[in-house]
């Protein structure tokens, strides 16, 4: 199958805490990066979601924020990825920026050319990705 999203991290479900709707679950990924998401009690069932079990997380790269440096605020995405930038692909409008987390993952934002620019983002740099887990999509193998 193929998608649109441009962050597909594969992984297996390492926490799994139920609620009386949602659920939050933690994907641990094969570098020991971890994305949390939060889905409906209805999508943990449909889907089989358990401890140990493979799935993956979905994160489309306009759904990204961009800090630049160390974090010295707290967000509340649940989601804080810090890491390197890696890559910077500038468009007419938007660019791509792509941050290397510690245990190898690569996460991609889309982001206005101007954002760029303000944050002095560059190849190098400390960075991090912020994703509310309610924007993380799980699937699982069929």
């Amino acid at each position: 199958m193929k998608v649109s999203a441009r962050n597909v991290f594969k992984g297996k479900i390492t926490t799994l805490v139920d609620g009386a709707v949602n659920a939050e679950i933690e994907l641990t990924l094969p570098g020991g990066d971890k994305i949390v998401a939060i889905v409906t009690e209805g999508s943990v069932k449909a889907l089989g979601l358990a401890v140990g079990k493979e799935a993956v997380a979905y994160v489309k790269a306009p759904w990204v924020m961009l800090l630049s440096g160390t974090a010295d605020v707290k967000f509340s995405a649940r989601n804080q990825l810090a890491g390197t930038v890696s890559e910077i692909r500038k468009g007419a409008v938007n660019t791509e920026v792509a941050i290397t987390l510690p245990g190898g993952t690569m996460v991609h934002a889309v982001v206005t050319n101007e954002a760029v620019l303000e944050l002095g983002l560059k190849a190098g740099a400390p960075a991090s990705a912020l994703i509310k887990a309610s924007n993380v999509i799980l699937g699982v193998p069929a």
